[in-house]
């Protein structure tokens, strides 16, 4: 009972220590602050849109098609006399949704199949880490357009094919974290009453994966939208009415020259996102990776 107690202890020090590191990070990295600053503006204001955008963006007006930007349009409007600044706000709510949905369940996915790699070792780890052979074996884009072709494109086939592309790298993460933690003392006491395999895994090896999971996690969505990105402009991403950030440029690239804000605009705004991403994930892995400290 007093080794639980202790680990118990340790647990809460843990998290403790994650949050504090978190907390430094952005009181000393002002990089990664801005980032974070960014990121909450963006999904803030995508989340607000109806509350200060006057204009549909699905409403058609072909007296103003190709309108310049004006102090009424301040991006101008599209071929179909759409406000561009609505639609791109708008954007936004499904290219965040394409970065945070696949992202969040191929890291289910992966920490799952990790730590039972992991854990049990033998003929299930070999098979698991096989079939992330397979999935890493192609290139995560081209997979992603067979899977997502497969499935007749819109916003479904892609949580689906970003999902189905993205689980493996993670997998082989938790499983040497996995592989290295289930050799503890603490895990071994916990074997030695009579702890279930499936409690030490998710009670005991799982909490200190933590760190790793949320760098993995900040640093995988930035991919996800760039995939997004790129799969809209192939024609196998979202689906019109609807928009995102990647269909908006795919649609507007042939009046680059003649109306260069209708793709520049989206273009900036992928930009901007997966840079203040990168960033603040690069400050969440010095934060919590101890080899990163001084």
């Amino acid at each position: 009972m007093a080794d639980f107690e202790i680990d118990a202890a340790r647990e809460v020090t843990y998290d403790e220590s994650v949050s504090k590191s978190l907390r430094e990070m952005l009181r000393k990295n002002k990089t990664s602050a801005v980032s974070l600053v960014i990121v909450v503006l963006i999904r803030a204001a995508a989340a607000a849109a109806p509350l200060y955008l006057k204009y549909n963006p699905n409403k058609h007006s072909l007296k103003e098609r190709f309108a310049a930007p004006s102090a009424a349009h301040w991006l101008g409007c599209d071929d179909l006399g759409r406000d561009q600044l609505t639609r791109l706000v708008y954007g936004a709510r499904i290219s965040i949704l394409i970065g945070l949905i696949p992202t969040s369940l191929s890291m289910i996915v992966g920490t799952f199949l990790g730590l039972l790699s992991g854990y049990a070792g033998g003929r299930t780890d070999f098979w698991i880490m096989r079939a992330a052979d397979v999935v890493l074996a192609f290139p995560s884009l081209l997979l992603a357009m067979v899977v997502s072709y497969t499935l007749g494109g819109g916003i479904m086939s892609i949580f689906v094919a970003l999902s189905a592309v993205s689980w493996a790298g993670t997998a082989r993460v938790i499983r040497a974290q996995a592989m290295s933690l289930k050799e503890k003392e603490f895990v071994e006491a916990a074997r030695s009453v009579g702890v279930s395999d499936p409690v030490i895994m998710f009670r005991h090896i799982l909490p200190n994966c933590v760190p790793n999971l949320i760098v993995l996690f900040t640093l995988n969505i930035p991919g996800a939208i760039l995939n997004e990105s790129s799969l809209s402009f192939l024609g196998v991403g979202a689906a019109p009415p609807s928009t995102s950030w990647g269909l908006m440029v795919y649609r507007y690239k042939t009046y680059l020259m003649s109306y260069p804000w209708l793709a520049i605009a989206p273009g900036v705004a992928i930009l901007i996102f997966v840079l203040a991403f990168n960033f603040l994930g690069d400050g969440v892995r010095d934060a919590l990776d101890p080899y990163m400290k001084d």
